[in-house]
């Protein structure tokens, strides 16, 4: 949509300054000085042809082209298209095939943004300047237009007028342009441009009407309204000087009289100006006091001193926004804020228009603004206008288009009007199916609201009928079928319609045939909708259609069927007879008990499922608990092997030369020279290949041990968590961390130190802390997070306590619904950011793609890729659902993900009396519900940690596998032990 609207509108606000300094201030002052000439002989020429209709012009020659042609040269050196001359015709063809695509995407979807700008500029490159003009007209029929392309056509058009009705055009585009955005260089040009057609009739008045507007408009700007207030200064300035030379031509009285005249016009925009706060009103105050042949008024000086005042309580905020880095919202709330505390609806009204300038596509702030005119000026153009503008931006937000329906009934427009703005919304393209259901909800009111229902029939109410079933039928087809949803699950609009019915219209069979198509879209199950049906039946209907819906919903209703029952009794009690009341205690008898049943059974299948996810997880537990003790069984057969070969070792020990091998199996030492020589001989005998002398492969683990052990042990200074970072999930074969992540760590502040963890082993763990010398570095590495180290993506985090945090959780991804953010799934693992990226930027400005990978670096297939905004996404949405990337199918939507579900804390085992009770001691599998012991009582021995862990901690001995495990026994055992008792 209107993307570059937010990135390239307005020039950034600086403060003017008090002299050139640059070259570039040095043509600004060029620029004025011809400005200055333009309309000094424009005015002149004028003068005198208002004076004597015979004069002949002077020597020079003014005619009104000539200033046409110098107000171009003045205002910009790319007024006149160029003449570009291509040295290769395959650029040329190659431009006009862009043409055809851009004309084509366009005929397809005209909301498309850049399409515009492209077209337009490839058709200006080409001196097509016909087809530009057109281009340029369609794009301002959907989008408002930026500064700088309004000022680009503008100078075209300028360059091209050749007469009267040309002038006219450009005034119109001129009308046109101001009416978008707050724009003090477009009302400028505008006020320059019309001098040139001063000579003609009525010239004079359109300068000074469109200075004056321009003045209304951004005279109050404290930044850029300086320029008008020269501007008009200026040409007031020149009619002065050109009055002079004619004096000869008037009568002195009436020449007298036209000179006090006017300098009386350049004295009242002075003193006008000078009660404004503005910046440098220092220099304008100067410059009246030199201009001014008479002393300045007490009161001039008390304005100026009051505006000066003004001026410093305003500056603090002009700083802020000359600080701060665009769109700058923030900081335009606040000044929004403070100006709307004071009060003067001309400074709010222009603050909130600087504010859009930078943030047209934020609707809240258009929501913001006209609610603040419909409340507080309630002007109609200025009113309708502004609503005008904000669906223009945000087509996509439909309360900006709700409360334009409501502004337009509210100041009395045309009902066509506000039909062809309401077909205008439905094709805005809204993301949300409920958005389509609001808008036909704010349609349908203003219908109703037009309808005399005191005559039994009239145009208007079968308008509002044939809506309702049109609104029935577009959310069933169009919207349903976009979204897979109608978006009016509880039937809104028909319950609106059935009240209208009924109470408007009388109509109770129109009312009740509405709710039983109501009840039949799944609604039938819920309480409160037959009680709603029941009230209208009670309100408009009769006892017996009352006692229906009762029956029925006492027979339906699944969620609250006791409260349908007690408003069923209830209201037999009250009107019934005996057999109505016995009909009704039997029903509801009947269901309740119906009921009661259904939800035993579904308790007792709640409970059996909680039972096999309890016997799923313990059989996981005793899983887990088996493979631990296996791995513990060989880890310790693998310890009485070495052992048993010590202890070899030792008894052959006297022979230790003669036995190389197996010392250096042990020691990891080189033999002699001459023992290696004799056992390259007893090897060749049996035909075995003869070894190399290498190191044993774990030489560079214990290497790497020898180095850890070497460096002492540094423990983490929990006070400096703040300018710590937690870095983890880096490749576990990294040799140096810590000098590979300098460089890395380094590019955000100064490192204080790099603690890679290593294990027992010397093995490097995959995490480390760094830490910084000052915090502002530590949240600048945060950026680093999902870098790639090695093939691997780095996980950077804060430093945080989880023992003191345990809740802590860092995910740098938004879980909220983002509307400029879409989520693609069934990608090809072979997708590359770029493949992707080339993609989705047909379908707008692609701000961000992140590619979903695991811990180890490898794509799982799914991406998220940022616009600029929401309608974009929707129509990126629109167009690649479904589409084939490399034989991939894959799926877009907006970016909605799931909540993250966070673990319950396992609450601790107590006793009945309260007292914390030690977890008992089983076997691998711990002890089963089932589970019997066959050793006699006689035999049973109170377990000693058991009773140590109640009395306090008790060391933990290290027990073997073969020693934790009872011996096992055969039946005779077992026979000679009962004898023996």
């Amino acid at each position: 949509m209107a993307t570059a609207a937010a990135t390239s509108t307005s020039e950034t606000e600086a403060e003017p300054k008090a002299g050139p300094t640059a070259e570039g201030e040095e043509d600004d002052v060029k620029t004025a000085r011809t400005r200055r000439k333009v309309l000094s002989r424009a005015v002149a020429a004028a003068t005198y042809k208002a004076v004597e209709p015979g004069w002949d012009q002077p020597e020079e020659g003014v005619s009104e082209s000539d200033g046409d042609e110098e107000y171009a040269m003045a205002s910009s050196a790319e007024s006149s298209p160029g003449e570009y001359e291509w040295e290769y015709d395959e650029e040329e063809e190659k431009n006009q095939l862009e043409i055809e695509r851009l004309e084509e995407q366009l005929s397809i979807n005209v909301y498309d943004y850049n399409c515009h700008v492209d077209l337009i500029r490839l058709l200006r490159l080409e001196g097509e300047l016909t087809k530009v003009r057109v281009a340029r007209q369609k794009m301002s029929e959907v989008f408002p237009l930026t500064e700088e392309l309004w000022l680009e056509w503008l100078h075209d058009e300028v360059s091209m007028a050749l007469d009267g009705l040309d002038r006219e055009h450009v005034y119109d585009l001129f009308e046109k342009a101001v009416k978008d955005y707050i724009c003090p260089n477009i009302w400028l040009e505008y006020g320059q441009y019309s001098v040139g057609g001063i000579g003609q009739k009525g010239g004079l008045e359109k300068v000074r009407s469109v200075f004056e507007r321009a003045l209304s408009s951004v005279g109050l700007h404290m930044t850029k309204g300086l320029a008008i207030w020269e501007a008009y200064r200026e040409f007031e300035s020149a009619i002065v000087e050109a009055a002079r030379p004619i004096a000869g031509f008037l009568s002195p009285f009436d020449w007298e009289q036209t000179f006090d005249s006017q300098l009386e016009k350049v004295h009242s925009l002075f003193r006008r100006q000078l009660a404004i706060p503005l910046y440098d009103m220092e220099a304008t105050f100067a410059e009246y006091e030199e201009w001014s042949e008479d002393p300045i008024p007490e009161s001039v000086i008390q304005n100026y001193n009051k505006a000066l005042q003004q001026l410093e309580s305003y500056k603090p905020y002009e700083e802020a926004l000359l600080q701060a880095e665009a769109p700058r919202l923030a900081e335009y709330q606040a000044y929004i804020d403070f100006e709307m505390k004071i009060g003067d609806p001309a400074r709010v009204q222009l603050i909130f228009e600087r504010a859009l300038v930078e943030n047209c596509l934020v609707p809240d702030l258009w929501i913001r603004y006209s609610q603040y005119l419909d409340r507080q000026l309630k002007v109609k153009d200025l009113v309708l206008s502004v609503h005008n503008r904000a669906v223009r931006n945000c087509p996509w937000t439909v309360a900006l288009w709700s409360r334009y329906l409501l502004a337009m009934e509210r100041h009395g427009v045309d009902h066509r009007v506000i039909s062809v703005t309401f077909e205008k919304a439905l094709s805005a393209g809204f993301i949300q199916a409920t958005d389509y259901v609001e808008i036909w909800q704010a349609y349908l009111d203003y219908l109703r609201r037009r309808v005399d229902f005191k005559q039994d029939s009239s145009k208007e109410l079968e308008e509002l009928r044939s809506a309702f079933t049109r609104a029935l039928e577009y959310l069933k087809q169009e919207v349903e079928e976009r979204f897979n949803e109608s978006g009016d699950p509880s039937c809104m609009i028909m319950q609106n319609w059935a009240r209208i019915e009924a109470r408007l219209c009388n109509n109770m069979q129109k009312a009740r045939e509405l709710w039983d198509s109501i009840m039949t879209k799944g609604n039938a199950k819920y309480a409160n909708m037959w009680l709603e049906y029941y009230n209208l039946e009670r309100a408009h209907g009769d006892t017996q259609h009352c006692r229906k819906a009762l029956h029925r919903a006492v027979q339906c209703t699944s969620d609250y069927p006791e409260h349908v029952c007690e408003v069923l009794l209830t209201m037999e009690r009250t009107e019934g007879t005996l057999e109505d009341w016995d009909i009704a205690v039997q029903k509801t008898e009947t269901r309740l008990a119906r009921v009661n049943e259904q939800r035993i059974k579904a308790a007792e299948k709640e409970a059996a499922l909680a039972q096999q996810e309890e016997e799923k997880a313990e059989q996981r537990k005793r899983a887990r608990a088996e493979k631990k003790a296996l791995k513990k069984k060989k880890k310790t057969r693998g310890a009485d092997k070495r052992r048993a070969e010590e202890d070899e070792e030792k008894e052959w020990g006297g022979d230790e030369e003669e036995q190389p091998s197996k010392r250096r199996k042990v020691e990891n030492s080189t033999p002699p020279a001459g023992e290696a020589q004799g056992l390259e001989a007893e090897t060749g005998l049996f035909g075995k290949s003869a070894p190399v002398d290498v190191d044993p492969p774990s030489k560079q683990k214990e290497r790497a041990a020898a180095l850890k052990r070497d460096v002492p042990r540094v423990p983490h200074d929990s006070s400096k968590d703040s300018i710590t970072v937690f870095v983890s999930n880096l490749p576990y074969s990294m040799g140096e961390p810590a000098v590979t992540l300098r460089p890395l760590f380094e590019a955000c502040g100064e490192v204080a130190e790099i603690r890679p963890i290593f294990s027992n082993r010397g093995d490097f763990r995959g995490y480390c802390y760094v830490e910084f010398k000052e915090e502002k570095s530590a949240l600048q590495a945060l950026q680093l997070d999902r870098k790639t180290v090695e093939g691997r993506p780095m996980f950077v985090s804060p430093c945080v306590d989880k023992s003191k945090n345990p809740d802590f959780k860092v995910f740098r991804y938004s879980t909220a619904l983002e509307k400029h953010k879409l989520f693609v799934s069934g990608l090809p693992f072979s997708c590359t950011k770029e493949e992707l990226e080339e993609i989705c930027k047909a379908h707008g400005t692609v701000k961000d793609i992140r590619l979903v990978t695991n811990r180890a670096g490898k794509p799982k297939g799914l991406a998220y890729v940022e616009y600029e905004n929401e309608s974009q996404a929707s129509q990126a949405v629109l167009k690649m659902d479904g589409m084939t990337i490399k034989d991939n199918v894959i799926k877009v939507a907006i970016s909605n993900p799931p909540q993250r579900k966070v673990p319950e804390k396992p609450e601790a085992r107590k006793a009945p009396g309260g007292a914390m009770v030690p977890r008992q001691i089983y076997g691998a599998r711990g002890k089963g519900r089932t589970q019997l012991s066959l050793l006699p009582r006689a035999l049973q021995r109170p377990s000693e940690t058991a009773a140590q862990a109640e009395n306090g901690p008790a060391p933990q001995p290290v027990v073997t596998a073969s020693a934790a495990e009872a011996p096992k026994m055969s039946n005779a055992d077992f026979a000679k032990l009962l004898l023996r008792k």
